[in-house]
């Protein structure tokens, strides 16, 4: 096996600006060649500048391309046959740079990856957050921060996000100006328990803090030809604001989101102030509005708004613009008829999990339709729901209404995330706020993205400075605050810093120069977003090429080339412009050929080892879901178990043409059921197996559904309507909602007591062995009767399930343990599975055990007992 024996993360913030370093050592003491694997997470927003590797003592560096340059340089490589691969992001919060190497026994191999971003203060503090996922022990571990703040520093904290495994083995030595957190678990303290061989160090290590503030105008930093401007004004009464909170209701918030919505909104609501007026739409194919016009928060109006709120019941399709514009109509009216405070702020939230799916579908249309009607006047904020939501969408359109976005994952933390986020932007302070330096000194100026000031936040200005005439500089901030226009002076001698950050061996002299170009790029990079036109568009995107090259910095425009010393093999770490629809991640290898000849650095050969050619990702998976659940293949269930927190996986081997019962209720008469189509050969002499063909039938209103890889059709009788994949749009008919959303998804919703989602994947046509296929999620919320029973159906009454007896397996990552579940002992094996919600591309690894036998002795009776002669056929209890 292969173990770190040296896993260090070393993080020094200079006046905001962090510089991270992740360095793992790793040998292989496996007797054969195994893939040993760097994977880290890096913020998003974050810029990598350097990654180094080492193999035996061969170095391999990094260099900054053009994007199209650098995949040239990539190509020719692999046509060669040379190393070659491929870094992709992952669009969260965080993003994955990630290499595999397949490396011969007793190979030792260095990563070692550097990035830098800007610390942003949100809630009155700034938060530092590091990725620590080792994936293993190690026999030396440490994370290493390093604080230099010329302000001052007010407190450092450091709470226990790794959980409390690891209570009071940091430590926190704080000066005045300076601070030092360390984190140096031993390999005892690593592991989960005891005897355990897994490591518990797996999460984010967090420091926040905050910085003395002696003046209203702001602190400027000037040092190094560059000037920096913080400003985060305190004391301030807030400016009354009108706000308008506009709610997705659609189909696809059923279940957790929803709730979780609600309960958010509730909280949010019993925090407007009594200056505040409100109003809340929600919508789904159509628009509703609580009020017609804006109301005054007071407790009779925010008690009438919980109960609207709580009576929601998500149902139907997404028609984002004319939400929008309705909310947009009703703040424009205030104005105009006189209804606002001349110093309030208006903003509108919108909360949604999904693209327009009814009305206006084109996005840049919607981008227009929006920046029309708001005309500058007010502010859009965006939360967008779970995984598949278009965030990209969600931030240009924020972005341009002089707003900002954040991705709300859709689990248990939703509500706290929502109200988190609604913290940040709803105490606003100052509005109309310019800041003034002198022209004849200062040039190239960029700003963090801002229209109001709020509360526990800040804004950042920075530029350079001609610091060989200039002695002073002053800044001049105008503002209108509560009750009066504000003026705010800051005035800096420009040889204060020298002395003391030369003085610092950890400060980074290069700090200002870094500030200013990660503004600065981030700004034209929300400004291509919003361009107007394709040229200006162009002109922008050779700027942010060039700020690139020029600052060594990882950008949607530039790729990052590591190669050693004679050039000759190269790897390719490279942003895609959208992560959803990026190649699967390269893994890197060496050959037979190669491990004859590894310790001789003059050649060796690298293999790329990507599952799909581009264009063919979604080839070969199939999947079925349950609360979580995934099909890989022949079908694959993962059964999410919620009361004891597990995973369960069986497969089902079947053959094509059988059709399985998923879910079979003669209490509410519904029925759903899967027919399977084969592959178009054989692979190891095995016949894959997937979904092509999905039926439902709800008895009591008489209506049938089928669903497959070409068409949409419901059946009422002798009437019957079809569609196709390509449509997008909804079908009513007695009560039952049936949306479908372009080439993605259709989800079918009967009144409130039942939704169903059935997703498409499409093959590429010409692919030898793959078709296309379906899948079904069903939410643990449909209110089937005790009678259900099918594949799934029979998991709405979760069996008491005990695991225990964790033992090694034949393979070292793959453990097995006893599982005892409705009164049967059976052997099960931790592995992997994909759930595709997450994204439907690559998916994501979701842990589980195994059950093997076709589910026998967790599914009841044998999996035969669950085939049915029709599409729309009970089936008979076992």
């Amino acid at each position: 096996r292969n173990m770190h024996t040296n896993y260090k993360v070393q993080s020094t913030i200079t006046s905001r600006l962090a510089n991270t370093m992740i360095q793992a050592k790793m040998v292989n003491n496996a007797k054969r060649s195994q893939h040993i694997v760097f994977d880290v997470q890096v913020p998003k927003g974050a810029f990598i500048d350097n990654f180094t590797m080492d193999v035996n003592g061969i170095t391999f560096t990094s260099k900054i391309r053009e994007k199209s340059e650098a995949r040239k340089m990539y190509s020719q490589a692999k046509a060669k046959g040379k190393a070659a691969g491929i870094v992709r992001s992952n669009a969260l919060d965080m993003e994955n740079f990630k290499t595999e190497v397949n490396v011969p026994p007793g190979t030792r191999i260095q990563f070692e990856l550097h990035y830098h971003e800007m610390i942003r203060r949100k809630l009155s503090s700034y938060e530092h957050v590091i990725s620590v996922k080792p994936g293993r022990l190690a026999k030396h571990m440490e994370v290493d921060v390093r604080i230099i703040e010329p302000q001052g520093l007010r407190y450092v904290h450091v709470p226990n996000s790794l959980g409390d495994h690891f209570d009071g083995i940091t430590t926190i030595s704080k000066g005045e100006k300076k601070a030092h957190v360390s984190f140096k678990p031993t390999m005892a303290q690593q592991r989960k328990c005891p005897t355990c061989s897994s490591t518990a160090v797996d999460g984010n290590f967090v420091v926040q803090y905050d910085v003395n503030r002696e003046t209203t105008g702001g602190e400027l930093e000037i040092f190094n030809g560059y000037f920096i401007h913080f400003f985060a004004p305190e004391n301030l009464d807030p400016l009354p604001k009108n706000i308008l909170f506009v709610i997705d209701v659609s189909g696809s918030m059923w279940g957790l989101k929803m709730k979780q919505t609600i309960e958010a909104m509730k909280a949010i609501l019993s925090e407007l102030r009594a200056a505040d007026q409100f109003s809340l739409i929600d919508f789904n194919h159509n628009v509703r509005c609580w009020r017609d016009n804006l109301v005054s928060a007071t407790p009779a109006q925010v008690e009438d708004a919980k109960k609207y709120i709580q009576a929601i019941h998500p149902n139907g399709g997404t028609n984002i613009n004319e939400a929008l514009l309705r909310a947009t109509f009703i703040l424009n009216e205030a104005q105009n008829l006189g209804m606002l405070d001349p110093n309030s702020v208006s903003m509108i939230v919108l909360v949604s999990d999904g693209d327009p799916t009814v009305g206006e579908l084109k996005l840049t249309t919607i981008q227009k339709n929006v920046k029309q009607s708001i005309k500058d006047e007010f502010s859009l904020f965006c939360l967008g729901i779970g995984f598949d939501v278009d965030y990209d969408f969600l931030q240009r359109i924020a972005t341009d209404n002089r707003g900002m976005a954040q991705r709300i994952f859709g689990n248990q933390e939703t509500s706290a995330q929502m109200k988190n986020f609604y913290n940040q932007v709803s105490t606003p302070l100052l509005k109309k706020i310019q800041f003034n330096y002198p022209q004849e000194s200062v040039s190239d100026v960029t700003q963090s993205s801002f229209h109001n000031y709020f509360g526990g936040s800040e804004i950042v200005v920075a530029g350079k400075v001609d610091t060989d005439n200039l002695q002073h500089l002053e800044s001049i901030v105008t503002a209108t605050a509560a009750n009066a226009e504000l003026v705010m002076e800051t005035l800096r001698d420009v040889e204060e810093l020298d002395g003391f950050m030369k003085k610092d061996k950890y400060a980074d002299p290069e700090f200002t120069r870094k500030l200013w170009a990660y503004l600065t790029v981030n700004q034209m990079l929300a400004e291509r977003n919003t361009a107007p036109t394709a040229a200006l568009k162009r002109n922008i995107t050779k700027s942010i090429l060039q700020m690139s090259l020029d600052h060594h910095i990882v950008t949607p425009f530039t790729a990052m080339l590591i190669e050693n010393a004679e050039k000759d093999e190269i790897m390719l770490a490279d942003q895609p412009k959208d992560p959803r629809r990026g190649c699967c991640p390269g893994l890197l290898s060496y050959s037979e050929e190669s491990q004859k000849v590894l310790q001789n650095p003059l050649r060796k050969v690298f293999q790329v080892l990507c599952p799909l050619p581009p264009g063919q990702e979604l080839a070969c998976f199939s999947h079925l879901l349950l609360f979580c659940v995934s099909v890989d293949n022949d079908p694959h269930f993962i059964i999410h178990l919620p009361k004891s927190q597990r995973n369960i996986c069986f497969n089902i081997n079947s053959e094509p043409g059988k059709i399985l019962s998923l879910v079979s209720d003669p209490g509410t008469g519904v029925v759903v059921n899967g027919q399977l189509i084969g592959a178009k050969k054989t692979e190891n002499k095995k016949l894959n197996t997937y979904f092509g063909k999905i039926g439902f039938y709800f008895k009591a209103k008489g209506l049938k559904v089928e669903i497959t890889t070409e068409t949409i059709t419901l059946k009422d009788g002798s009437y019957s309507i079809t569609l196709t994949w390509s449509d997008t749009g909804h079908i009513i008919r007695k009560q039952l909602l049936v949306s479908m959303k372009k080439e993605n998804n259709v989800t079918i919703t009967v009144g409130k007591e039942m939704s169903f989602m059935v997703l498409l994947h499409r093959v590429w046509k010409n692919h030898p062995v793959n078709v296309d296929f379906l899948g079904i999620y069903i939410p643990p919320e449909n209110q089937f009767s005790p009678a259900a029973h099918g594949l799934i159906g029979q998991f709405t009454s979760e069996p008491e399930v005990y695991i225990h007896h964790q033992r090694t397996g034949q393979a070292p990552e793959k453990p097995q343990a006893t599982m005892e579940v409705k009164g049967n002992k059976l052997t099960v094996t931790r592995g992997l599975q994909k759930d595709y919600r997450t994204d439907r591309v690559l998916g994501t690894d979701v842990q589980c055990w195994f059950v093997h036998n076709s589910g026998k002795g967790f599914i009841d009776g044998h999996y035969k007992d669950y085939l049915v002669p029709h599409l729309y056929s009970f089936m008979k209890k076992p």
